[in-house]
């Protein structure tokens, strides 16, 4: 009755309607005092099929119960209960030092989620619209315990473990969540238990939000920066080691020397009446005495501060994940220029572990855990989720950032100085390639490893849970992987082409020191017998190769074509298609270049054109695996230039000046001068020079 005169009331709109609206309130709130009195004392007794139902059935009927709900919530016995409040600090006295353990937390949201449910049925047996009932009190739950249990925890961990702090952090949100989503609410109010628990998940962990992702961020950047820098130190310990161990004696040598001069000059300035008699003549002269001679050599020696060479501490590591430094000799080398080939040997040997594979996977490591913990925050959504999700496109930009920039790069920058200082004149085996060119691939391959780790790492952790959008050609993320991407293709060009530099100083070293004269020049040889045995009266020897004459190609092109055939193969599989056939396209023109120097400091006969067409033929068939239609030209004009060698010029001129004027059989590569410089290496050009020029020019023409 007073429900519906309240109802009434709203539409009295006659003088005094004040008053009397003033009245039934005051009557209503009266009514409903005595109802709550009548209320708690069902409550005092847990009269709950009883008083505690029957008036909060009035109360509903009165005003939708909203005194009664307040009511049963403050005064419920749970947050008074000892065995659902505890001690969050278990989980700091637990644990070690500077950790966390969330046993104890679990243990206290699964005794948290009992007693909940419990009063689940409580709540439905009291009040006739349960589900409203069950969140108010839940969000009691939430305020008073829940965030009274986290609170001190976070304050904690925070003050002594950043680490310890975030982990707590991470690990009461998926608790808490879990806790909520454990929750059987009454009839009518499941279809809203998702969005509570966000709700209220968000109310608990929002005021510590900002600053763990702050905190997330800063630490995993310290970490990898820590780590990226302990590296750095290791290598420069370890070069410096090696430097100081093979050039310290030579240091030494000129400080003696300096030290030397020094002690003489001062001796020189003295005053004559100051120098004792013994002294009087010059140091190590045949009428000094013995006595003289020492005493002066022993003032030299005390004046000098490094009478001996120090001994540099071996390169010794106990940690796997160091860099293996290169094992030094017992003894270092006694000779300057040794010391320096040993010395940059030392460092082009370093190359391959300039950079570490197992720096990358705990970087990798560290920012899948930072990723694990902030992850869980995106499913509050809102702004809060939006947050967690930038944060964790920031953490793999400052992966790649730190990655590349700090680790990767600058491993790349000292392989390619190295490789710069690579001289083949200083290095004594070279049967077994180009040494740093080779360990500069390896570097690549671990290079090409990091990169398909980065993409692992990014599709898994990124792209796979939603976090990033692939296709988003703005995205962050993206755009930090494809600059990442784009430095590692810059950086493996910039030392392949430095690369390729050492490998063509390789091949023309090859030319230089094992192309043997007889190779091409065979009659050469002969040319001396004849000269021999002319001049002692002997029978002439015919100028015919020898019967067990072989018409392969030289050692020294079988040589050059291994070496660069193993390196070119190395990178098949490290890097992409495109890369690796630019490379191979450069490797092949500088090949060219440097076969087509080689050939014009050569002399060839008519004999030994056989070899060189053999060896032409050689380079011929190993660009054809390279599979470069264009490079393939080069090499076969060179195939071409070398048949005019094995022309007889003195009875073929003619034909030999069409072939050297005939710029379409070359296609294009060599000019007519070009072929004319080739010609004139001839053994027999000065011979056969003028019938070759005759025909050319047409001197033999006649005017009518």
């Amino acid at each position: 009755m007073l429900a519906n005169l309240v109802v009434f009331a709203r539409s009295d709109w006659a003088q005094g309607w004040h008053q009397r609206e003033e009245k039934l309130t005051s009557m209503v709130s009266i009514f409903e005092s005595a109802v709550l009195r009548e209320f708690e004392q069902g409550y005092e007794f847990w009269d709950v099929d009883g008083r505690m139902k029957k008036y909060a059935t009035v109360l509903n009927t009165l005003n939708g119960g909203g005194a009664g709900v307040e009511l049963f919530v403050h005064k419920h016995p749970m947050f008074t209960d000892k065995e659902v409040l505890a001690n969050s600090m278990d989980c700091i006295n637990q644990a070690s030092a500077d950790t966390v353990t969330l046993e104890p937390s679990r243990r206290f949201f699964e005794t948290l989620t009992l007693k909940v449910n419990e009063q689940v049925d409580i709540i439905a047996r009291i009040f006739p619209d349960p589900g409203p009932v069950f969140w108010t009190f839940l969000d009691k739950v939430r305020e008073d315990i829940v965030m009274e249990y986290a609170t001190p925890l976070f304050d904690e961990t925070h003050e002594r473990s950043i680490p310890a702090y975030l982990k707590t952090i991470s690990g009461l949100f998926e608790q808490t969540m879990q806790f909520f989503r454990s929750l059987r609410p009454p009839k009518g109010a499941a279809a809203q238990k998702e969005e509570k628990a966000k709700e209220f998940a968000l109310k608990v962990f929002e005021p510590h939000l900002d600053l763990y992702l702050q905190d997330e961020l800063d630490d995993f950047t310290q970490r990898a920066e820590r780590e990226v820098g302990d590296w750095e130190k290791k290598l420069s310990a370890q070069d410096a080691s090696a430097e100081s161990f093979y050039m310290a004696s030579f240091a030494n040598r000129q400080a003696d020397k300096t030290d030397f001069l020094t002690s003489f000059k001062k001796v020189v300035m003295m005053p004559v009446s100051v120098l004792p008699t013994s002294l009087s003549l010059p140091i190590g002269s045949p009428f000094a005495s013995s006595k003289a001679t020492s005493s002066a050599n022993g003032s030299l020696q005390a004046s000098s501060p490094h009478p001996s060479r120090p001994h540099s501490p071996s390169l010794t590591s106990t940690n796997p994940t160091e860099r293996s430094a290169s094992p030094l000799p017992g003894k270092a080398p006694t000779d300057e220029l040794a010391a320096k080939a040993a010395l940059m040997t030392s460092r082009l040997e370093g190359i391959r572990s300039l950079f570490s594979i197992e720096v990358a996977l705990s970087l990798v490591h560290s920012a899948k855990a930072s990723l694990g913990r902030m992850a869980v925050f995106i499913s509050l959504g809102g702004q809060a989720g939006g947050e967690a999700r930038e944060q964790c496109e920031t953490i793999f930009v400052t992966l790649l950032r730190i990655l590349g920039g700090r680790h990767v790069k600058p491993g790349f920058d000292k392989a390619v100085a190295h490789l710069s200082q690579y001289n083949p004149r200083e290095v004594s085996q070279h049967d077994k390639g180009v040494a740093p060119l080779v360990t500069f691939i390896e570097l690549v391959n671990v290079g090409d490893l990091i990169s398909q780790m980065i993409d692992v790492f990014y599709e898994q952790q990124l792209a796979g849970p939603k976090i990033v959008d692939r296709n988003d050609f703005l995205d962050p993320a993206g755009l930090a992987k494809k600059k990442f991407e784009q430095m590692l293709d810059e950086s493996v060009a910039a030392g392949l082409n430095k690369g390729i530099d050492v490998l063509m100083d390789e091949v023309e070293y090859l030319c230089a020191t094992t192309q043997l004269p007889t190779d091409y020049n065979p009659s050469s040889t002969t040319a001396d017998t004849l000269t021999v045995e002319k001049t002692t009266g002997g029978p002439p020897t015919p100028s015919v190769p020898p019967s067990n004459f072989d018409i392969g190609p030289t050692p020294t092109a079988q040589r050059i074509r291994d070496l660069v055939a193993s390196h070119t193969s190395m990178l098949v599989g490290s890097t992409d298609k495109s890369m690796l056939d630019v490379f191979n396209g450069e490797v092949g023109l500088r090949l060219f270049t440097a076969v087509c120097k080689h050939l014009k400091r050569q002399r060839v006969s008519t004999e030994g054109a056989i070899k060189l067409i053999a060896d032409m033929n050689l380079y011929f068939e190993y660009v054809r695996t390279l599979k470069n239609q264009d490079l393939l030209a080069y090499f076969k004009a060179l195939r071409e230039l070398s048949q005019i060698y094995l022309i007889d010029a003195k009875h073929h001129a003619k034909e030999m000046a069409t072939i050297i004027a005939d710029s379409d059989r070359f296609g294009g590569i060599f000019r007519a001068e070009e072929v004319y410089e080739y010609a004139e290496r001839r053994a027999d050009w000065y011979q056969v020079k003028r019938e070759v020029e005759r025909a050319m020019y047409g001197l033999e023409c006649m005017i009518m």
